[in-house]
């Protein structure tokens, strides 16, 4: 009987334990790194014998190669739709490569410079009696001025972005909505030097008010207020109107549904968009020349007064010439690189910490 159960036990086909090879219709798995590396070799070899003194051209080269090379190869041991699938695929990884490329090499440029002179001394003091041509000096009054004017110009953009998001999405109909969306697109894409001369011709020379870091302020709160007003009403898009079904079936009024449904869900997300907006603006440099002039010394009045910013210290060091400023431009760089990323991780953090829990 057992015999007989045994013999009724269906037969499982046995699993191919080989890896696919050329000789079964289909490239191996280590065939995109080895067509990556011969692609590599065959554009140095390209390079030294046409005499190509830019690596960057030879990293052209290669990566034409590449695509090429991936493409033949498919066709003839696969088919032409692998081939295409496979060509496409390529294209991707050479595309993020040529991306990323250019921000390593920025990113090791900076610190390499930077890390000179970036120690303690250099964050807690300024450039009062130290003249540019030589060490020493810091970049505690350009900080402190970009930390004010980013701040102040974040306490005027944020309110006034999220409310016309909340408008726009909530209650916006007809012509106003439409004029608004037209507006909003349309500062989106505008010059900060446009900024700048807006407040220069209206708070400094109309009303008479003189270099300030307020100044500052409303013309970076002018670059800020469109991309928090886009990225917020992105935001609130994403609510699922259910929410907002259920809110008002129980009789909550809209503006309560609003504050307490609406703009909690989405608050992670609002948040990172301020953030990125408040990265966009901490590396202007065209409405701080205007109003703000830069100073040397301390200011820690942002209402009065000339005051400094990182990105205007960068460039009057650079503008300088010497080694020493140079070092300085490059750690002054650094810090700001430093400062946008913290900002960026800050908005990450809230993002993860505010998102709906999807866990039972």
């Amino acid at each position: 009987m057992s015999h007989a159960l045994q013999d009724q036990r269906p037969v499982r086909p046995r699993k191919s334990a080989a890896p696919a090879s050329l000789t079964r219709g289909g490239l191996p798995r280590w065939a995109p790194a080895g067509t990556a590396v011969l692609a590599a070799v065959l554009g140095s070899v390209i390079g030294l014998v046409f005499d190509l003194h830019s690596k960057v051209q030879w990293g052209l080269i290669a990566a034409l190669l590449f695509v090429g090379i991936t493409y033949t190869s498919s066709a003839v041991v696969e088919n032409r739709r692998q081939a295409k699938d496979r060509v496409a695929t390529s294209v991707v990884w050479v595309c993020f490569i040529l991306a990323v490329v250019p921000l390593l090499s920025l990113m090791w440029t900076t610190i390499s410079r930077g890390i000179k002179v970036l120690d303690g001394g250099f964050l807690s003091h300024s450039m009062n009696g130290v003249t540019s041509f030589e060490q020493g000096g810091g970049v505690y009054h350009a900080l402190l001025g970009t930390l004010e004017q980013v701040g102040l110009a974040t306490l005027i953009a944020a309110p006034i972005g999220l409310l016309t998001a909340v408008y726009l999405v909530e209650y916006g109909k007809g012509k106003l909505a439409k004029a608004v969306t037209f507006f909003v697109d349309v500062m989106t894409g505008i010059p900060s030097i446009v900024a700048g001369l807006f407040i220069l011709t209206t708070w400094n020379l109309m009303l008479g008010f003189g270099p300030s870091g307020f100044a500052g302020a409303m013309a970076l709160s002018i670059l800020m207020m469109p991309v928090v007003v886009r990225s917020t009403e992105e935001m609130l898009k994403l609510v699922p109107n259910e929410l907002r079904e259920a809110a008002l079936a129980l009789g909550v009024p809209k503006w309560r549904v609003i504050l307490k449904v609406v703009l909690p869900t989405a608050i992670g997300g609002i948040s990172t968009g301020v953030m990125l907006a408040v990265a966009r603006i901490a590396g202007e440099t065209a409405p701080i020349m205007l109003l703000v002039f830069g100073s040397q010394l301390i200011n820690g009045n942002p209402f009065e007064g000339a005051q400094s910013s990182l990105p205007l210290y960068i460039w009057e060091q650079y503008k300088v010439g010497s080694e020493a400023s140079y070092d300085r431009a490059w750690a002054a760089a650094l810090v700001l690189i430093a400062f946008v990323m913290i900002l960026n991780l800050v908005a990450r953090g809230i993002a993860r910490w505010k998102a709906p829990k999807t866990g039972r």
